[in-house]
């Protein structure tokens, strides 16, 4: 696809079929994933793709009781959105409810991994939530994303499971000093897939020399 198609249609697709995915589609996808920038160009990330069926269950069992506390939250905002949103919005939810009870569907779980070893975090001290590490892991999901548009596979970005991290790294033999901070998982889209996404304007977005 043409870069600014891929970037501009990439929706969060959460309707997965259960369709095997090619090999060699797979390797594209997850060889796209290592073109990504990370600091010193140490690449302190890993990718776990789960594809055992036990496996994916586990993960879902995992994460099914987080997304149904989170539902009854969102549910509350639902009823102050206008009715213009509230309806999309809807449809995000349900598509997220789906996606709970049918993880373990999606051929591949990717859990992205990363070790703060390897990386310049230089936000640890600000008094804040540190998020600089992501830097050099979230540019490799997002070429994953892109390449999974690209090949017209469905994918969305998760970070519910990594609430349960000290579960997840036995499960998939993650080794002490790496963590888990993204689980994408990837198939065919059920429905439509993606199409033409809704964000706010660039003038709402981009302040040029001053945010004032």
């Amino acid at each position: 696809m043409e870069l600014y198609d891929a970037m501009s249609t990439l929706r969060a697709v959460r309707r997965l079929k259960p369709d095997p995915i090619p090999s060699e589609v797979l390797e594209r996808v997850l060889t796209a994933a290592t073109w990504a920038p990370t600091g010193g160009n140490h690449q302190g990330w890993r990718i776990v793709a789960v594809t055992e069926p036990a496996r994916k269950q586990a993960l879902e069992d995992l994460y099914r009781p987080h997304w149904e506390n989170y539902v009854p939250g969102y549910e509350k905002h639902l009823k102050k959105m206008p009715d213009s949103a509230r309806e999309k919005s809807q449809r995000a939810l349900d598509a997220g409810t789906y996606l709970a009870n049918h993880l373990h569907e999606a051929p591949v779980i990717a859990v992205f991994c990363f070790n703060p070893e390897q990386m310049t975090i230089t936000d640890t001290e600000l008094g804040r939530p540190s998020i600089v590490g992501g830097g050099s892991v979230y540019p490799a999901v997002q070429n994953l994303l892109l390449a999974c548009r690209n090949e017209g596979l469905g994918c969305v970005l998760t970070t519910l499971l990594c609430l349960e991290e000290p579960s997840v790294k036995p499960l998939l033999g993650i080794p002490d000093g790496w963590y888990t901070c993204a689980h994408v998982p990837i198939g065919y889209p059920v429905g439509g897939g993606h199409g033409p996404i809704s964000r706010r304007p660039l003038k709402s977005m981009v302040h040029y020399n001053s945010w004032d």
